[in-house]
């Protein structure tokens, strides 16, 4: 994203649908259109306003043709890419491109998931390569144990340390009505739970539930018409290494090391400046591997950062506020989630988990088997004339 698009684009609105389990009467479809009537009628629009739409999904091979149909929509801009999870943080930059070129004026992301009620597991179009298959890998778990596995090794690493990233995110959750788990959980409840591939356990490993999400997105000269208090688009990074975990360049070294710094030189700040940090926790594994490629710790040290509660409520650095994908919600891809926690902090609106004096927020996608890494940052008003 260049430095040119910065706070040229807002978000005005953003919801999510039913979530957790919603039974078997519901569609992927149906989530996706709760979730953006509810994101439309915030911000004070109608789907007659929509004419940029993006979506991705694990259910639509065409899923833009299919929400544009399901919601009555004609958008003159049309984008259904895929990354993965990471999906609809990079369709925040494709829509900033758009509105900014004209293309479009109001843009809709959205989507929806019944992975839970459907299919009670992770519904994902990856198809595994064929010289990882003769190892019977299970997509994706292994590919991210691997990857923890080599950080301990390689930086010392402990599984205390990854179980206090799920114990933080519980904190969290706990203070989030929608979040789908709330009950207590210790260090000692992450060690002891059921082991999936080691040497990360279940409680390591995201939800599976049902929901959807949606993001609308127009100018910052139309957003401060509208109801809402806009959330800027301030920068926007994006990269890939790989899309196989064997083609991987370092297991302990993601693509956030190249989106992160592209989205903090568009935007003009540092990671310093960052109020609220709300990463992809697919894995608890994944938190660490963010925060130190983004640059909020050095390499090798995300497991001392992350440990005794400096990222849980009233510690140092708000991270996953919502709960993520480890105790929240994770509908397949959890990308979207991230972009209306992250714009719900800087409105003052997460009640009993709000920090207080957010200016600017940080949403990171991850897709893949940590193939594909897009860093988004938000900022208030304040933040335009910084």
């Amino acid at each position: 994203m260049s430095a040119g698009l910065r706070g040229r684009t807002a978000v005005v609105g953003v919801a999510e649908s039913d979530l957790g389990e919603v039974g078997p009467g519901l569609t992927p479809l149906d989530l996706a259109a709760q979730a953006a009537h509810a994101a439309l009628a915030e911000a004070g629009l109608t789907t007659r306003e929509v004419d940029g739409l993006f979506t991705a999904s694990s259910d639509y091979p065409a899923a833009a043709l299919d929400t544009a149909e399901y919601l009555g929509v004609r958008p003159r801009y049309l984008d259904g890419s895929v990354v993965g999870g990471s999906s609809f943080v990079s369709h925040l930059l494709h829509a900033a491109g758009a509105i900014e070129a004209g293309l479009c004026e109001v843009a809709l992301i959205t989507y929806g998931s019944t992975q839970r009620s459907a299919a009670g597991r992770l519904v994902a179009r990856t198809r595994l390569t064929p010289y990882e298959a003769p190892y019977r890998p299970r997509f994706p778990v292994t590919m991210y144990a691997l990857a923890a596995s080599r950080h301990m090794h390689e930086f010392g690493t402990t599984r205390e340390q990854l179980a206090d990233v799920a114990v933080a995110a519980r904190q969290w959750a706990r203070l989030n009505p929608k979040a789908f788990l709330r009950g207590p959980l210790t260090r000692a409840d992450v060690l002891a739970s059921r082991p999936v591939s080691s040497p990360l356990t279940v409680r390591d490993c995201c939800l599976v539930t049902d929901g959807g999400g949606a993001v609308v997105l127009t100018s910052a000269e139309r957003a401060r018409d509208l109801p809402q208090r806009p959330a800027y688009l301030l920068g926007v990074g994006e990269a890939t290494t790989h899309q196989t975990i064997s083609q991987m360049p370092d297991l302990t070294t993601t693509a956030a090391a190249l989106s992160g710094p592209r989205a903090f030189a568009a935007a003009g700040l540092t990671p310093a400046e960052v109020d609220v940090v709300q990463l992809y926790d697919a894995f608890t594994i994944n938190t660490v591997l963010l925060l130190e490629d983004l640059g909020f710790c050095a390499k090798g040290e995300g497991g001392a950062f992350v440990a005794d509660g400096r990222i849980a409520p009233g510690g140092a650095l708000p991270v996953n506020t919502s709960g993520g994908g480890l105790s929240y919600c994770h509908p397949g891809m959890f990308g979207i989630f991230l972009i209306i926690e992250a714009v719900r902090q800087i409105r003052g609106e997460c009640g009993d988990r709000q920090q207080p004096g957010v200016e600017v927020a940080l949403a990171h996608g991850n897709g893949g088997v940590l193939s594909s890494q897009v860093t988004a940052l938000f900022g208030s008003e304040a933040t335009l004339s910084a």
